[in-house]
C-alpha cells in the first residue's frame, strides 16, 4: 500500500489523461492550421505561434510530473497559501503589468509572457474546496455564504479592473459548485432573472419593461388578496412595497449601467447580438467572419489545412479565442461535434470521479474543475457561433497561448492527484 502511495502514477485515471491528450493534441493541430504560412512549413519553428505552443505543450510533462508528485494533502494543506499568492500576482499586475489589447493582464519576462488569471482559477477552486470541506461549515448560513463569496469574487473584482471583464465571468461558474454543496438554488434563480431583465431592458427599453413587470407584480398581489384577504395585508404588505422598489431600483439601474458605465463598444456587441443593429465591418466582423467559416464547413468540413477561409486570416484571433471557427471550417459538423463531444466525457468522468471521493475537500475541488471547464467551453462555443457577445474566454487545451494551457493543465493535473489517493485515509 504504502509503495503504492509512493508511486506518483498509481491509481490515476489513464482516461482522463487520455482525453487530456487528445484534446491538446487536436488543439495543436488547429493552431497550426491557422497560423502556417507558404513560408512557415517546419513544424518546430519556434518563432510561430503553432512552434510556441508545441513548446508549451512540452514543457507541460514536467508541470504534469511536478503536480503528480506531491501527495494529496499538500493542495489541501497549503491551499489558502496558494490563494493568497495568486491574489497578489494579481495586485502586482496593476504597477508591473504589461497592458496588451487595453488590459493589463500580462507579466512580461523578455519575449515571454505571463498571465495569472489563467492560474488563479485553480487556487480558487482549491480554496473553495478548502473552506466548504470544514466539517463545521454551514452553506446555509448567511454569514457562511459571504465567506464563500468573498473566496470566489475578490479575484473576479481584481481581473475586472483589469479591466478583463471576460475570463471574471468565469467566476460565477462556481455557483454550480455552491448549490451542490447545499446553496439555496434561489441565487440561480436570481441570477437568470437578471440576465433576462438585463436583456430585456436593451432590446424593448427601459419604460416597457419597468412598467411590464410592476404590472406582473400587481396582478399577482391582487390575486393573493383575492385568496388571502386580510390575512395578506396583515404579514405580507411591507414584502409587496420592498417588491416593486427592488424591481424599480433593478431596472432602472440596468439602464443606468448600460447607458452611462458601459462603453460604447460593448453597447455596440450587445445590439449586434440582439439584432438591434447590423454591423458586420467593425464591432460586429469578428462574429460574423467566424459565423461564416464555421458555415462553410458542410458536415464533414474541408479537410486538415484545406480552410481556405482561415488561410486568408479573415477571423481575427482564429488561433486563439476563435480557434473553434478553425474546427468548424476544416472539420466541419461531425469533427465540431467530436469536439464537444468529448469535453462533455471529460466533464462528466470528473463529475463521476467527484462523486466516488470520501474526503469532501476532492469532491469540491473536482466540481469546481467540470463547472470552470463547462463554463468556458459554453461561452467560448457560443461566442464563436454568434450565440454570445465577444468576451475573450479561452477554449480549453485548444486557445494558443501558454498561460492557458498550463493553467488548465494545473487545474485538471491537481484533480487527478487528488482523485488517485481518494481511497486513502488523507
Amino acid at each position: 500500500m504504502r509503495q503504492e502511495r509512493n508511486n506518483i502514477f498509481a491509481e490515476i485515471d489513464w482516461l482522463l489523461v487520455f482525453l487530456f491528450a487528445i484534446l491538446v493534441g487536436f488543439g495543436w493541430m488547429n493552431i497550426y492550421a491557422a497560423s502556417k504560412t507558404e513560408d512557415n512549413i517546419q513544424i518546430l519553428d519556434f518563432s510561430t505561434n503553432y512552434g510556441k505552443q508545441i513548446l508549451w505543450i512540452i514543457l507541460s510533462v514536467p508541470l504534469i510530473v511536478i503536480i503528480l508528485f506531491f501527495n494529496s494533502k499538500f493542495y489541501e494543506k497549503y491551499s489558502s497559501i496558494f490563494y493568497i499568492v495568486s491574489l497578489i500576482m494579481l495586485i502586482l499586475l496593476f504597477p508591473f503589468g504589461k497592458e496588451i489589447n487595453g488590459a493589463k493582464s500580462w507579466f512580461s519576462f523578455g519575449g515571454m509572457s505571463l498571465q495569472p488569471s489563467e492560474f488563479v482559477k485553480a487556487f480558487t477552486a482549491l480554496a473553495v474546496a478548502k473552506l466548504l470541506s470544514d466539517r463545521q461549515y454551514n452553506l446555509g448560513l448567511v454569514k457562511n455564504q459571504i465567506k464563500a463569496f468573498i473566496i470566489i469574487f475578490t479575484p473576479a473584482v481584481l481581473i475586472t479592473l483589469q479591466p478583463d471583464a471576460g475570463s471574471a465571468l468565469i467566476y460565477l461558474a462556481f455557483f454550480f459548485v455552491l448549490n451542490r454543496e447545499g446553496l439555496t438554488l434561489n441565487y440561480i434563480i436570481l441570477g437568470t432573472l437578471a440576465i433576462v431583465i438585463f436583456i430585456s431592458t436593451i432590446f424593448f427599453g427601459f419604460a416597457s419593461v419597468l412598467i411590464t413587470l410592476l404590472s406582473l407584480i400587481t396582478i399577482a398581489v391582487g390575486y393573493a388578496i383575492y385568496r388571502g384577504g386580510k390575512t395578506f395585508f396583515r404579514f405580507n404588505w411591507y414584502k409587496v412595497l420592498a417588491l416593486y422598489i427592488v424591481t424599480a431600483l433593478f431596472v432602472f439601474g440596468t439602464n443606468l449601467t448600460y447607458n452611462n458605465i458601459f462603453k460604447q463598444h460593448h453597447r455596440d456587441r450587445f445590439e449586434v447580438l440582439l439584432g438591434l443593429k447590423t454591423d458586420k465591418k467593425n464591432i460586429g466582423y469578428n462574429s460574423h467572419q467566424s459565423e461564416l467559416t464555421i458555415s462553410s464547413g458542410g458536415w464533414t468540413g474541408k479537410g486538415f489545412l484545406k480552410g481556405d477561409i482561415t488561410k486568408g486570416n479573415f477571423v481575427p484571433e482564429q488561433h486563439t479565442d476563435y480557434i473553434f471557427s478553425t474546427i468548424g471550417e476544416e472539420w466541419g459538423f461531425l469533427g465540431s461535434s467530436i469536439v464537444i463531444i468529448l469535453f462533455m466525457l471529460m466533464m462528466y468522468r470528473i463529475i463521476y470521479l467527484s462523486e466516488t471521493h470520501a474526503n469532501k475537500f476532492g469532491r469540491i475541488y473536482g466540481y469546481s474543475v467540470a463547472s470552470i471547464l463547462f463554463f468556458h467551453v459554453i461561452v467560448n462555443i457560443g461566442m464563436v457561433i454568434g450565440l454570445l457577445p465577444t468576451v475573450g474566454i479561452p477554449l480549453p487545451f485548444f486557445s494558443y497561448g501558454g498561460s492557458s494551457l498550463w493553467g488548465f493543465t494545473i487545474l485538471l493535473f491537481i484533480f487527478i492527484r487528488l482523485d488517485a489517493h481518494k481511497h486513502y485515509d488523507w
